[in-house]
């Protein structure tokens, strides 16, 4: 399947980035300037999603908060498509602006920790492993996804959930006060405090209104052991699962999280080789609480009684938070859509059941995530973010070799997969797993009663859209060609 854009980046003006803009950024940065004759430039445009095919013109990597000042300065003044590059994990490739500047943030990766306020301030470049790894040291986290390779970045500004969404909120619930770099090139301090309604933008939000260049988090008590792994069951059970499966995440402690995984088995060294390629229901469980009382938060999934495969038990949380990496390699081709679900209605499990069942992707799987709990006690406007009423993430992914024949018909299956789920949605989806292809009006719905307050501050800090290559919000002024 080819790469597809986004309605506004079909609209914007795609720029070409002439010698006076390379001459004026070279002399201005003290980082790298990559170009695509230039050794380097390969390295520093790989990014997770092999499906998206985008080739910048210019490639920099910052070497503090000046650089980042200097090239948006440059990308404004040389009217050119600007990307930000964190992890480079968004699966709709806006990490790189074909034919323009990415600012590569991978040289900024410093975690500095107080353990006292309880606080990190994580540079924009870290990977999640990056701030566990660190906030570990002392007992600490903050709530942020599964899969450690994934760029803190890019998963903190579109909202952020994981195993602890659960008991602290969404990422951004959590966020205290970023360092942004606006499209007038002046760094600000946002935070509930200062620049209040940027920062309201900035949490669900923040691709659209500059270059954050560091975060800062409040951080609790958890670890550094927990309880947890992978557990999994032939497919013939799918349908007493999913029945355990509403019933406990309905009622479980805000300590335990379970994902639903419906997917064939892996070739994993922990899977039974008999098993390997076979049909099964998994799931991906942490427990964070009192480790006395795991025998009681995980008996109504003991209950569910011989699994194929478990491997749940004492471990450090660093590396429960590195458990699905394998899952998720680099330059496999992805394709995903998913929805929020308030409850986990009969018709929403017969159908993922169904899908499941006849999902002919070898390495798609149907996914249920577990949230709730905190993330339903905040107002829906705290933030952009919103979505206060998700109790559930719940879609198809699809994942292949890039070299696989059939990727125009893995494609298509998901588009099919996700009519036949969509009626069950909120009608909210979440920003960080949209595709390349998805309309203006699935971001309108990303952020529903917010997006209205969301276009006043974008049009606010960032009136001609110089931050276009993103889930986009335009600004009221954005002229549509």
């Amino acid at each position: 399947m080819a790469n597809r854009t986004t309605p506004t980046e079909e609209r914007s003006t795609r720029a070409n980035v002439g010698d006076a803009a390379v001459e004026t950024i070279r002399s201005q940065l003290r980082g790298p300037v990559f170009t695509p004759e230039d050794a380097g430039y390969e390295e520093a445009t790989v990014i997770w999603n092999g499906m998206i095919d985008r080739s910048p013109a210019l490639v920099v990597q910052p070497t503090g908060t000046a650089d980042v000042v200097a090239a948006v300065n440059v990308a404004r003044e040389h009217d050119l498509l600007l990307s930000v590059k964190g992890g480079g994990h968004h699966i709709a490739g806006t990490a790189l602006a074909d034919g323009g500047l990415t600012v590569d943030m991978s040289r900024l990766r410093g975690v500095l920790v107080d353990p006292d306020e309880r606080t990190a301030t994580a540079q924009a470049g870290c990977l999640l492993g990056d701030l566990d790894r660190e906030t570990q040291l002392h007992g600490l986290c903050t709530p942020v996804g599964f899969v450690s390779e994934t760029g803190l970045a890019g998963l903190t500004l579109g909202g952020g959930f994981g195993y602890l969404t659960r008991r602290f909120g969404w990422t951004v619930d959590n966020l205290l006060a970023v360092e942004i770099v606006t499209a007038d090139g002046r760094v600000r301090r946002a935070s509930r405090e200062e620049h209040g309604d940027l920062f309201w933008a900035t949490r669900g939000a923040g691709h659209n209104l500059g270059v954050v260049t560091s975060f800062t988090y409040r951080l609790h008590e958890v670890g550094p052991t927990v309880y947890g792994g992978l557990v999994a069951w032939p497919s013939e059970r799918a349908e007493a699962v999913l029945d355990a499966y509403r019933a406990f995440t309905a009622e479980a402690p805000r300590e335990l999280t379970a994902f639903l995984l419906l997917r064939r088995a892996p070739p994993a060294p922990f899977v039974p080789e008999a098993w390997h390629g076979e049909r099964i229901c998994a799931m991906a469980v942490c427990y964070s609480g009192d480790l006395d009382d795991t025998e009681a938060a995980l008996a109504p999934i003991r209950a569910i009684g011989d699994p194929i495969v478990d491997t749940m038990q004492e471990q450090p949380y660093t590396r429960l938070q590195s458990y699905l990496d394998g899952t998720q390699p680099k330059g496999k081709h992805y394709y995903w859509k998913t929805e929020f679900a308030g409850e986990l209605s009969d018709g929403l499990l017969s159908t993922m059941r169904s899908l499941a069942a006849e999902n002919p992707i070898p390495g798609g799987q149907l996914v249920v995530a577990h949230l709730g709990g905190a993330v339903n006690e905040r107002d829906d406007d705290d933030g952009a973010v919103g979505n206060r009423d998700a109790r559930y993430v719940y879609g198809a992914a699809g994942m292949w070799d890039p070299d696989d024949p059939d990727g125009d018909r893995y494609c298509d299956w998901v588009r099919d997969a996700w009519e036949q789920f969509r009626p069950f949605s909120t009608g909210g989806n979440y920003v960080n797993f949209q595709t390349a292809d998805e309309d203006d009006e699935r971001i309108r719905a990303t952020y529903g009663t917010n997006y209205d307050r969301l276009v006043e501050v974008k049009t606010k800090y960032d009136p001609e859209n110089l931050f276009r290559v993103n889930r986009n919000v335009s600004p009221a002024s954005a002229s549509l060609d």
